[in-house]
């Protein structure tokens, strides 16, 4: 992709109502947690940079995608400490981070569970890692395939991934759970058709289709684990 089209990403990253939601899920994810700062922190797969310009006051934040024109744009963004690299092999010193972040990356993997290790490695005793994924595979469509995405997960699947790499699971929560059933017909509508979800609602919609992601990550930062929803949300604690 050219950097003019990362840039685009950048910006729909900062308007579109998905990410915006994640963005709350994760907040919450943070709070039940426990995690307030100050804490280094490493995004690892962070494209265009918007989770470290919203949780970057957490403490010094780092970087790394595997795509230079990612990296070009968080550097135009002023996020100079982001740098190119894959997660299967992390150029940081073991027990560098307080705080990890890996938010829909794990699904572009073919291997999941050695990233998972990797994150361990470079995690401090007691750091928390928040990670994000796609669920339900009978979801799977062209959504998917568009991202180039390798699986979407189940609960318990995860869990064993992340426990196996010394992760210790304390926050395993489904969200986007409100709208799963209308993003499912959706789906089922679009089956064959090209693109992402991301151009199917106009941006006249975004002030109300984050709302139900809103009130999600509400109830997750007041201890309430959601049920099954398009996504799953963790925080996990390095054992």
């Amino acid at each position: 992709m050219r950097t003019e089209a990362y840039a685009e990403m950048a910006a729909l990253e900062e308007r579109h109502w998905w990410f915006r939601g994640r963005r709350a899920v994760i907040a919450a994810l943070l709070s039940r947690a426990g995690v307030a700062g100050p804490v280094r922190m490493l995004d690892a797969g962070c494209g265009t940079g918007g989770n470290l310009l919203a949780f970057g006051h957490l403490g010094e934040a780092d970087g790394i995608d595997d795509a230079a024109e990612a990296v070009a744009v968080c550097h135009q963004r002023g996020l100079e400490r982001v740098r190119q690299g894959s997660i299967d092999a992390l150029p940081y010193d073991d027990g560098a981070f307080g705080l990890l972040l890996a938010t829909d990356v794990l699904e572009h993997l073919d291997d999941d569970a050695g990233a998972l290790r990797e994150l361990r490695r470079v995690a401090a005793p007691g750091a928390v890692l928040v990670v994000t994924v796609p669920a339900q595979p009978w979801l799977w469509s062209a959504h998917d395939e568009a991202l180039h995405h390798r699986r979407r997960y189940r609960r318990r699947g995860l869990v064993d991934r992340a426990t196996l790499a010394g992760w210790t699971p304390e926050v395993v929560t489904g969200f986007n759970t409100l709208l799963l059933p209308p993003i499912a017909l959706a789906r089922l509508a679009r089956r064959g058709s090209d693109g992402t979800d991301h151009d199917a609602t106009p941006p006249s919609l975004d002030r109300v289709l984050v709302r139900p992601l809103e009130l999600e990550a509400k109830l997750v930062a007041r201890g309430l684990d959601l049920p099954p929803g398009v996504s799953l949300g963790l925080a996990l604690r390095a054992a």
